[in-house]
């Protein structure tokens, strides 16, 4: 893939309620430097605005329902073509975000071309109004620094480039995980298919910050995705150690008691019920996470 030559689309999903950010965003997004860029809005269980910006191809998709980031998001992907294919890199972006440089999809065309081994890049997410970037946006474990790039074992779902052979190898994101860790279970299985992902500072997505405690399904989701990521994903030894050191983790954070009680059944469920394929990882994987300061224990 060469840098000039590379087709670049781009994913939004919105529920509509954020029009006046979604065009702002479209208009960041039409402001890139390099050919014009395709970018296809899905609207998950709401109907769409108009959306016309100059020197932008849009493509919108109204679904009757929320289905859920992940399976959103693939509803996008699968309008390039099975996997993508029409283009050779996709930009995933928040609909309330907002690429303040022109730069960012040139960028993204020379990483890819320069690394054939690239497969995702992370972008930076920063507030609008302070420039601060929010420790858990970044995505390793010494986050102190948000302004050091670095390869990374995941990466940001609604601020990211994706090459779209990693989806044409190993599949999309889990549509069943409706919200939180979808992002993870791919990044592994792209580890795992030998693609490496990185974390760029240098490439930003404005987002004011948020917390992602403001949804209301977000503690029960996240312990129970975290039970179907092991499932999924983890050689069988691994699987206790795992969801054993988070649960030791959630407990040391000393939730309130409503918190810890959805989260509890979210664990439970995450055991209760199907997670989908089982693929474990190899174990040179294991040992690439390890050696990218990310075992997956943790």
């Amino acid at each position: 893939m060469s840098a000039a030559g590379a087709r670049v689309g781009a994913v939004v999903l919105t529920m509509g309620n954020r029009p006046d950010e979604l065009r702002a965003l479209l208009h960041s997004v039409a402001e890139q430097e390099g050919d014009a860029i395709e970018v296809v809005v899905v609207g998950n269980g709401s109907p769409l605005p108009e959306l016309k910006v100059d020197g932008l191809t849009i493509r919108t998709v109204e679904l009757p329902e929320n289905v859920g980031i992940p399976a959103g998001r693939n509803v996008g992907i699968e309008a390039f073509g099975p996997g993508g294919r029409d283009v050779d890199i996709l930009l995933f972006l928040d609909d309330d975000g907002l690429l303040p440089g022109k730069d960012t999809a040139r960028l993204c065309r020379e990483a890819f071309a320069a690394d054939p081994e690239l497969g995702i890049v992370s972008f930076r997410i920063a507030d609008p109004e302070t420039g601060i970037t929010q420790r858990r946006h970044v995505p390793r474990l010494r986050a102190a620094d948000p302004m050091r790039s670095s390869r990374v074992t995941t990466f940001l779902g609604g601020a990211n480039a994706v090459r779209t052979a990693v989806f044409a190898q190993v599949g999309g994101l889990p549509d069943d995980f409706f919200y939180a860790h979808e992002e993870t279970d791919l990044a592994w299985r792209a580890l795992d298919a030998g693609w490496m992902i990185d974390y760029r500072a240098d490439l930003v997505l404005h987002h004011p910050t948020t917390a992602p405690s403001r949804h209301a399904v977000y503690h029960r989701m996240v312990a129970r995705n975290r039970v179907w990521l092991a499932r999924r994903n983890l050689p069988a030894p691994l699987v206790p150690v795992y969801l054993g050191v988070w649960l030791l983790l959630t407990l040391a954070r000393r939730p309130s008691m409503p918190a810890l009680r959805a989260w509890l059944g979210g664990f439970k469920e995450g055991w209760a019920t199907p997670c989908g394929p089982r693929r474990p990882m190899k174990w040179r994987t294991v040992w690439r996470l390890t050696r990218l300061g990310r075992p997956p224990v943790i």
